[in-house]
């Protein structure tokens, strides 16, 4: 008990030889944290110009803003993937005819991670379903799954967008109907006699998925505003050069066309995240190409 005593009176002798200052400064430096930025006056989308001067977009658009800055992983991984990803995805979009603020939905649907599998399914970058990527021209099999294919996946994500534009005429309802779906929003519209996404009663993932493009927009242009600074240096790179093969028949063995290519199983697979198999039947002789790291 003596010694406990003891104990105690040396801890609070050197607490207070701490000089208030000293003590002061410790404090501030523990309360320090982040903020989310201030949701700004406006936002200009696709070329539509958003305002949040009304109560109830302010508040929407302020959880998205703190989503983004508490989000951590997700958030630091976004801005080490964008580089790599964005450089890529851009060119094919403006070949499209399809507004470059389209990436962004890209960004939220899949975190900008090329493997994203949901817990519904959905697959790849754009996180298509199964039957719907059926429907815009992907081969989706145990083999082959083209909606882990940047180049062919991104192409007929546009090829959705642009029908949905040709039915809506402004690229935020366009952007809804791609979580929704075009009948669920159409329906939506018609019944509560509205003529855009933004004035709709919607699920509550469909009503956050418009403010988050906008904040996913905001957040990519201005990362030091929500707290990140993202050095050049520790972005991920651009892979290593890369050369085609064309391939018209069946590869009995993945492992053992890679070998043959000079790499590894590891790395085609990487180049080519489509391949779902250590083998590729092709019954129907379909030619492929298949990067070679």
């Amino acid at each position: 008990m003596f010694k406990y005593c003891h104990t105690l009176l040396f801890v609070l002798a050197l607490c207070l030889a701490v000089p208030v200052k000293a003590q002061v400064v410790l404090f501030e430096s523990e309360s320090v944290h982040y903020q989310a930025p201030k949701v700004p006056d406006s936002i200009v989308f696709a070329g539509e110009t958003w305002s949040f001067d009304r109560p109830d977009m302010y508040e929407r658009m302020d959880r998205e803003f703190i989503a983004f800055t508490y989000s951590h992983t997700i958030s630091t991984l976004m801005l080490k993937r964008a580089g790599r990803i964005f450089s890529q995805i851009v060119p094919l979009l403006k070949e499209n005819g399809i507004p470059e603020d389209l990436k962004y939905l890209m960004a939220i649907e899949s975190n900008l991670d090329p493997k994203a599998i949901s817990s519904a399914g959905a697959g790849g970058l754009w996180q298509f379903m199964k039957g719907t990527g059926r429907d815009y021209g992907l081969e989706v099999n145990a083999e082959v799954d083209e909606r882990f294919h940047l180049v062919k996946a991104t192409e007929a994500a546009c090829q959705y967008l642009k029908n949905a534009y040709e039915k809506y005429g402004d690229w935020m309802t366009v952007a809804a109907s791609y979580n929704a779906g075009q009948n669920g929003i159409s329906r939506r519209i018609e019944e509560q006699k509205q003529s855009h996404a933004m004035d709709l009663l919607l699920p509550e993932e469909t009503s956050r998925y418009m403010f988050r493009i906008l904040a996913a927009k905001y957040f990519f242009e201005h990362p030091e505003k929500f707290g990140y600074v993202i050095d050049p240096d520790s972005q991920y790179r651009h892979k290593a050069p890369q050369k085609t093969v064309e391939v018209s028949g069946p590869i009995p063995n993945l492992a053992d066309f890679a070998k043959e290519h000079g790499t590894s199983y590891y790395l085609l697979r990487e180049a080519n995240p489509w391949l779902r198999s250590d083998h590729l039947t092709n019954k129907a002789g379909k030619t492929y190409l298949i990067t070679i790291p």
